[in-house]
């Protein structure tokens, strides 16, 4: 059985994935509180940038399409 995957299915994946990404990054910040988890919160961040702008880049290829 083969998914049918469309380019718009990848860029709410990544919209989706994007917003956590960043959700986590702030909430393991040093400046929130003491905790005690080994992740780089800079790197976290740094992955949910760019799959937000995946995600403009591929609704600006949807509204080119559109028009």
């Amino acid at each position: 059985m083969a998914f049918n995957i469309e380019l718009w299915d990848i860029g709410l994946w990544s919209a989706i994935s994007s917003i956590m990404l960043l959700i986590v990054s702030e909430t393991i910040s040093p400046y929130y509180g003491k905790n005690n988890i080994i992740l780089r919160g800079k790197r976290i961040r740094y992955i949910g940038i760019g799959l937000g702008i995946l995600f403009l880049a591929i609704a600006i290829i949807r509204i080119r399409a559109m028009i």
